[in-house]
């Protein structure tokens, strides 16, 4: 069910949702926290909902929409309530924010808090320079952004180690879960060697890829090097070097990774690049700081970047046929091309 209320205020909203508990049955008893969702008003505003939806069916919420209109209106605010269906599993209130009022963004939301629980904030696009300090980011436990979702990828993930504070975090972060499990899992097999180097390849706008690069500098003490995928999406490879033979996970498809290492047979893992809801509901498990993330962040100035990945030699393409003919008892023909070319 929607409800829509325009040109209304916070009080009204309020008496409205008491009214519709009383009436429907909804309690808010059963919600473990308040989810702030900032964003502009558009149509992307409903991609931001439906994945707050799909996560409160594992975490029960009331989802804040704080939609900023235009500011050069009159000042007004005009709300939009859901519940039931069209609500996932929380119950929903859109606000949009027209004039002067679309900077008072955090004094509209406190009086829609629900009591005694814990305070999230989102934005899923574009993100203040610092979370911690904008005021609506100031009333939440935990802060999210999305460096990826924002016009300059890599620019926002440095700003984001500029201004870091306990409590922020970054889904271009949450996405690299499936890749610091695989990797982490396949040093636990033999040889239990010192990896001597770490090389990550992904897109040149990924922020994920220098992430997991800052990571792997932390975690194994190397200078991580970095570099430009020339295709696939997102990371592409990660290799690991040590002495008896590197440790390759390559996903070039976005969606199935092959692990080979000395000793092993290749594996092929799950690897499919996950969706803004999955990441959402993964960090809306945890409200403590996440220390791993701080530390990769002050790991980022300590990667190293190229253009291409190092060359793997290759067995030549002319051996089998030279050993054929020497098994035949014939002398393998010199080749009229160049070496080399």
């Amino acid at each position: 069910m929607i409800i829509d209320l325009p040109s209304t205020t916070t009080s009204q909203i309020n008496s409205r949702l008491v009214r519709l508990r009383d009436e429907g049955g909804a309690t808010t008893l059963g919600r473990v926290l308040t989810l702030v969702i900032v964003t502009e008003d558009g149509q992307r505003t409903d991609a931001a909902i439906d994945a707050a939806n799909d996560a409160s069916r594992e975490h029960p919420c009331r989802v804040i929409v704080v939609a900023r209109g235009a500011r050069q209106a009159a000042p007004r605010l005009d709300a939009q309530i859901r519940v039931g269906g069209d609500a996932g599993a929380s119950e929903v209130v859109v606000l949009r924010l027209y004039g002067e009022l679309a900077k008072e963004g955090a004094s509209c939301v406190m009086p829609l808090l629900l009591p005694d629980t814990p305070v999230v904030a989102w934005w899923p696009f574009d993100a203040p320079v610092s979370p911690s300090k904008d005021p609506i980011g100031q009333l939440a436990q935990r802060r999210i952004t999305d460096a990826a979702a924002e016009k300059n990828p890599i620019k926002a993930l440095e700003s984001r180690r500029a201004h870091y504070a306990p409590g922020d975090t970054d889904l271009a972060w949450t996405r690299l879960t499936l890749w610091r499990a695989m990797l982490a899992s396949s040093l636990d097999l033999p040889p239990y060697e010192k990896v001597v180097d770490a090389e990550v390849t992904g897109e040149a706008d990924s922020p994920s890829t220098d992430l997991l690069a800052a990571w792997l500098t932390d975690r194994l003490k190397v200078s991580a090097k970095r570099f430009k995928a020339t295709s696939g999406e997102g990371i592409v490879e990660v290799r690991l070097g040590r002495p008896s033979g590197a440790v390759d996970l390559l996903r070039p498809d976005g969606k199935v990774g092959t692990l080979t290492q000395p000793g092993q047979p290749s594996r092929r893992v799950a690897l499919q690049r996950r969706s803004v809801r999955d990441c959402l509901a993964e960090e809306l498990r945890r409200l403590d700081p996440d220390e791993v993330y701080a530390a990769a962040l002050k790991s980022l100035s300590k990667i190293s970047r190229g253009r291409t990945p190092s060359a793997k030699p290759e067995a030549p393409e002319e051996a089998p046929a030279a050993a054929s003919e020497a098994a035949n008892g014939s002398a393998p023909k010199k080749s009229k091309a160049k070496a080399g070319s």
